[in-house]
C-alpha cells in the first residue's frame, strides 16, 4: 500500500501485481477512482486530499488483513493520493490478484467499500460554488454493512 501525491501508473501497478502474485494467479480484478468534474450544479476544480500518516496507513492495513483472511488473495495493491488534485485526475487504484475471478472481484469492491468508509482521509471538493468538505454517504456506509452478513 502506498499513499502519495504523485499519480500512478495502471499498467505498471498492474505488472507489479502479477508478478507478486505468481504462478497461481487465476484472475486480477481492478478499480481507479477519478476526481468528478462536477456534482450536482457545480463545477469541481479540484480536490483536496488530506491524511493522518501512520494512522492513515494503518487503517489500510486493517481493511487489506480483513480481505485476505475473507479470500483467497495472491497479492492487493492499494496506491492512494494525497494533495490538491484537478478533475479527471486518479485518485485511488486497488488491484487484487487472485485464483478465481470471484475472490477477485469481490476482494476488490470490498476494499473499496472500506476505504468509503474507514481508511482515514479528509476530502474537500473545491468548486466554482464554494468548497465542500466531502462525508461517506448513508450508501457508502450500506454497501460497507452489506459485507456483514456477506458468506465469503
Amino acid at each position: 500500500m502506498r499513499i502519495q501525491p504523485e499519480d500512478f501508473s495502471y499498467a505498471d501497478e498492474y505488472a507489479r501485481c502479477l508478478q507478486a502474485a505468481g504462478p497461481e494467479c487465476g484472475a486480477v480484478a481492478s478499480f481507479v477512482g477519478l476526481v468528478r468534474s462536477s456534482v450536482g450544479d457545480s463545477d469541481v476544480v479540484g480536490l483536496q486530499l488530506e491524511h493522518y500518516p501512520g494512522m492513515t496507513e494503518q487503517s489500510i492495513a486493517k481493511i487489506l488483513a480483513a480481505a485476505r483472511k475473507r479470500w483467497d488473495l495472491q497479492h492487493v495493491i492499494v496506491v492512494h493520493r494525497v494533495g490538491e488534485l484537478k478533475p479527471n485526475a486518479q485518485i485511488v487504484l486497488v488491484v487484487v490478484a487472485s485464483s478465481h475471478r470471484p475472490d477477485a472481484f469481490a476482494a476488490c469492491e470490498y476494499v473499496m467499500d472500506y476505504l468509503k468508509t474507514e481508511a482515514v482521509f479528509w476530502k474537500k471538493e473545491l468548486r466554482n460554488d464554494g468548497d465542500a468538505w466531502i462525508k461517506s454517504t448513508g450508501d457508502d456506509f450500506a454497501r460497507r454493512d452489506s459485507w456483514v452478513d456477506e458468506p465469503s
